[in-house]
């Protein structure tokens, strides 16, 4: 007999391949959800159940999709140095993205909206944790904060970047700010609790309105 957990996985990841086939055309909103729902075989009221926050949860879904597809391609990071390891896990990503990149254009605008923001944060910060993770990453000091900080500006710079001006711009952006990531001492002395939040909210506008 099959798990509720796993029945509800399952239809989750479902939904989401209907609506990344529906998200270029319609973005990620209510319309999006319901479409995608009935063709994976739910009903409106079975779709709320499942995505009780709609659109935002389709969202969530396929960051994490990403998320686990770029840890799944990275190699065992003990052959590489660290400056290698945070080069390959961002370039893991934005490959990982790209699979999906008709849908991604309209996810980073419905990730831009005001509403959507604190969600965006949140999910830009849950990939730099992993990827830091992966990267061997054990500080439990103020550098765990700030190297998944500095990591998340990096992350959606680079999507940004790779969407909107092609792969070459966006490795040029990471190769300029790597050694930002490799630099403790200006982790420590330069990082603000704000430099976080606007370096996403700053990438996501430029996305959003050029």
């Amino acid at each position: 007999m099959t798990a509720p957990d796993d029945w509800a996985i399952r239809t989750e990841q479902q939904v989401l391949d209907e609506a990344l086939a529906i998200a270029p055309r319609l973005g990620w909103g209510r319309e999006t959800l319901v479409k995608a729902a009935a063709a994976a075989g739910l009903t409106a009221p079975e779709a709320d159940l499942l995505f009780p926050n709609g659109g935002r949860d389709l969202a969530a879904l396929l960051s994490r999709r990403h998320d686990a597809a770029a840890l799944a391609a990275l190699p065992d990071p003990g052959a590489l140095k660290i400056r290698d390891r945070i080069r390959a896990a961002v370039v893991a990503r934005l490959d990982a993205a790209q699979a999906d990149q008709a849908a991604l254009r309209r996810w980073v605008g419905f990730l831009a909206l005001p509403t959507n923001l604190p969600l965006a944060l949140r999910l830009v910060w849950e990939s730099a944790d992993q990827l830091w993770r992966w990267a061997g990453d054990t500080a439990t000091d103020e550098n765990h904060y700030s190297k998944r900080a500095i990591l998340s500006g990096i992350l959606i710079g680079t999507l940004v970047q790779d969407l909107t001006a092609g792969r070459g711009a966006a490795l040029d952006t990471l190769d300029a700010r790597i050694q930002n990531v490799m630099d403790f001492e200006k982790w420590k002395a330069g990082i603000k609790p704000s430099d976080f939040a606007k370096d996403v909210v700053g990438a996501l506008a430029k996305a959003r309105f050029g």
